[in-house]
């Protein structure tokens, strides 16, 4: 008798990462190189080390709040896209889609591009790599436009592909590479903070000193408000990864809670030392105020140490950012939206291989556009706050729609907590598209464009469906 074919499943992610995993993912992809420049923009806007502290306080708070909302949505519905899920199930694949268009196209690589960007721009400060600035490569396009590769090019490029390749290669082998590198980050800001307060220059009569320059009032606060927010941002990343974490009722919620609280306290302890070392003026006046802290408490190689740890805590960065947005085009190309090559999951490695590479391309297309890539990215900062706020109000739709499904954690506080993030994030959506009418109105066409690419690749679900 013919035996019959048996089909062979079909490879799945694999839930790899624990607990720590989770939370050296939300630690390691918040802290970038943003708590080490923002001290001094936000002098500049606020003028004093109280207002910059309820700066930090309002954000930390703030960003808690976001971090509490997604913690039920992870925990309730814990698969790979994380968003774009929420958005999909409590608004219909349109919205979804114009989600994950956004972040695909130009929010994700963007942000991968920056990162590498940034560090080149911090080895550069070392005078043996000062070659990353000459260039590789020069095409001459026309008489006065040309295109040019540099050696940073190239590091950058190297970067990218690196870490594409290690999140390639498995999810637990990249979530143990953010484990260890996120304890040496940390470490490294403890010892950054140590330093500072224990510079004999230093003293608590700093705290008590002003920049006169400031921009002050409800526009300064804003101003400082986002800059902080832009220094807090990446917690949202985890639930993008909620299909790979082993226990996610459990894990996500602890991860984002406790993850959120460290940024909060390495920030406040961060901006303390600096403060504690140099006054106002100073720290409106510096472009990194952590390295002139550690410069003046104990000399040349304090500059040398925060460049090490900006260079570390933007690898750090960057491979949580590969990782995370890796699932977004692989969610929507799952559900029949977007290149089914992208939906596919390596048989040996259990990782969305293909949506891997190909965000790498992306990236390094944008950073190779360089200038132009910048604009593009610009056009999504309103873009995002409209996600975050689309994303936190799904939280009353599934209370409403969905009250019999069984959520493992619900969000402490509810419904103020959920409520006061989404409307502080359309206020500061609001303030953000005024202060730029111009890029905004062009961001939010562009995700508008993703609309047509929606139908086309909706009816061809559809056509393949009958």
């Amino acid at each position: 008798m013919p035996v019959p074919n048996t089909p062979v499943p079909k490879p799945a992610l694999a839930r790899d990462l624990g607990v720590s995993h989770a939370s050296a993912i939300v630690v390691g992809t918040i802290i970038g190189s943003g708590i080490f420049r923002v001290p001094g923009v936000m002098m500049k806007d606020v003028g004093s080390a109280g207002m910059v502290y309820l700066v930090w306080i309002v954000g930390g708070l703030l960003s808690f709040a976001g971090a509490l909302t997604y913690a039920e949505l992870g925990a309730m519905k814990p698969w790979a896209g994380g968003e774009y899920v929420y958005v999909r199930d409590a608004y219909g694949p349109l919205p979804g889609f114009l989600y994950a268009w956004t972040w695909f196209l130009i929010a994700k690589p963007g942000s991968i591009a920056t990162i590498t960007t940034g560090i080149v721009d911090v080895l550069g400060t070392f005078h043996q790599l000062s070659f990353l600035a000459n260039s590789f490569f020069t095409w001459h396009i026309t008489a006065t436009r040309t295109f040019e590769v540099t050696y940073g090019h190239l590091v950058a490029i190297a970067a990218t592909v690196l870490i594409s390749a290690l999140n390639y290669v498995g999810v637990k082998k990249a979530g143990s590479f953010q484990l260890v590198f996120t304890a040496l980050k940390v470490a490294m800001i403890a010892a950054i903070i140590f330093i500072g307060f224990t510079a004999a220059s230093g003293g608590w009569s700093n705290f008590h000193t002003t920049f006169l320059g400031a921009k002050g009032g409800m526009a300064g606060f804003m101003l400082a408000l986002v800059a902080a927010l832009w220094a807090y941002d990446g917690w949202n990343d985890l639930n993008m990864v909620s299909g790979e974490i082993r226990h996610p009722e459990r894990s996500i919620p602890i991860a984002l809670i406790v993850g959120v609280a460290v940024v909060a306290a390495l920030y406040m302890g961060i901006n303390a030392a600096v403060q504690y070392v140099l006054p106002a003026s100073a720290i409106a006046g510096s472009k990194v105020p952590a390295s002139l802290a550690t410069q003046i408490a104990i000399g040349p190689w304090g500059a040398a140490i925060v460049s090490i740890g900006m260079a570390l805590s933007m690898l750090v960065t960057l491979n949580g950012t590969i990782m995370s947005g890796g699932r977004i085009p692989f969610a929507v190309a799952r559900d029949g939206y977007f290149f089914k090559a992208l939906a596919e999951v390596h048989p040996r490695f259990h990782t969305p291989a293909w949506a891997i590479v190909v965000q790498g391309i992306v990236a390094i297309i944008l950073l190779l556009v360089g200038g132009a890539f910048q604009e593009l990215l610009n056009l999504t900062i309103s873009a995002e706050w409209l996600f975050y706020m689309i994303a936190a109000s799904t939280i009353f739709v599934f209370r409403w729609r969905e009250p019999n499904t069984p959520r493992p954690y619900r969000t402490w506080g509810y419904p103020v907590v959920p409520a006061v993030f989404i409307v502080v994030a359309a206020v500061l959506l609001v303030y953000t598209f005024m202060d730029d009418v111009r890029n905004s109105t062009i961001g939010t066409l562009v995700i508008l464009a993703g609309i047509p690419v929606f139908w086309y690749f909706a009816k061809r679900k559809q056509r393949l469906a009958n």
